[in-house]
């Protein structure tokens, strides 16, 4: 069986394992049933980045700060990756923590593509470049993936992809599940608010000869997803007429359970989620019905 869909699915702030998203990957796969062979995943798990730095600055500074030592650690793990990932020159031997997740980013779609490939080796001509891309993303996450795709779209910037191909390049995007997104926060040092081009433009091309820009777009479609009680969790269509016209549905849901679906502490709780699993299931099973 070759795989006709590519998700990359990108983590959030805090304390994360390198098997964050093996739950969603595992209860999606379950209701989109036979579907789901023809679904390829690809984890990104950029946390090793900054966990050592953090680490080292919690133990530097532990002689002075031995109280709430483990709120001070809840702290930096959370605030801190989203303060440190900032674009800022390098110094000496220090990359640009910025560059470095999205180099991550970067192989890690590389590495979907090339999965890709190889299950397709055998059912030529259809290539990878011309399967759609689906992208998951949990609270910094959905920040980090958006900067991605616009640094992409806006070739200006030095970065580039992996490989020179459409996949790589972000043309085939064509669905986006963002979850407790804490993009606004980063807004407010810009004065005028561009959202990525989504869907991305021409994507009609990457699906099923005779496919109707009517039927693609009410498949392709960008929901954010976060709960009330999640106080990192924000809707993104008010933010400006550009994001209003991206984002397809701001939809706020209830995740977690007794203890934690009635406050702050949601923000962790979405992976598993029936709302959150169910909506992914559903926009993948839409976009496999438009797919070569």
């Amino acid at each position: 069986m070759s795989y006709r869909l590519g998700v990359l699915v990108l983590h959030g702030i805090g304390t994360q394992t390198q098997d964050f998203s093996d739950g969603l990957i595992a209860e999606v796969g379950n209701q989109l049933g036979e579907l789901a062979r023809e679904v390829c995943w690809q984890p990104v798990w950029w946390a090793p980045v900054l966990a050592s730095r953090e680490q080292k600055m919690l133990q530097d500074l532990s002689p002075e700060c031995d109280r709430w030592e483990s709120l001070r650690r809840f702290v930096v793990s959370t605030l801190g990756d989203a303060v440190a990932y900032q674009r800022v020159p390098s110094a000496g031997h220090r990359k640009n923590t910025y560059e470095e997740i999205h180099q991550i980013v970067a192989q890690n779609l590389h590495f979907l593509r090339e999965r890709i490939v190889k299950s397709q080796l055998q059912q030529p001509p259809m290539l990878a470049e011309d399967v759609p891309l689906v992208v998951v993303a949990h609270s910094l996450g959905c920040h980090i993936v958006c900067n991605h795709i616009w640094d992409l779209q806006h070739p200006t910037h030095p970065r580039k992809p992996h490989g020179d191909n459409a996949f790589e390049r972000g043309l085939t995007l064509s669905g986006m599940v963002t979850l407790g997104c804490n993009m606004p926060l980063f807004t407010l040092a810009y004065e005028h608010l561009q959202a990525i081009r989504f869907p991305a433009p021409d994507l009609v091309h990457y699906f099923k000869p005779g496919t109707s820009p009517t039927a693609l777009q009410e498949k392709a479609r960008w929901i954010n997803l976060y709960d009330p009680d999640d106080v990192l969790g924000f809707p993104l269509k008010p933010l400006s007429a550009d994001y209003a016209k991206a984002v397809s549905e701001d939809r706020a849901i209830n995740v977690g359970g007794l203890l934690d679906s009635w406050n702050p502490l949601s923000h962790n709780e979405y992976w598993t989620d029936n709302d959150v699993t169910g909506t992914v299931a559903d926009l993948l099973r839409g976009l496999l019905q438009l797919s070569r």
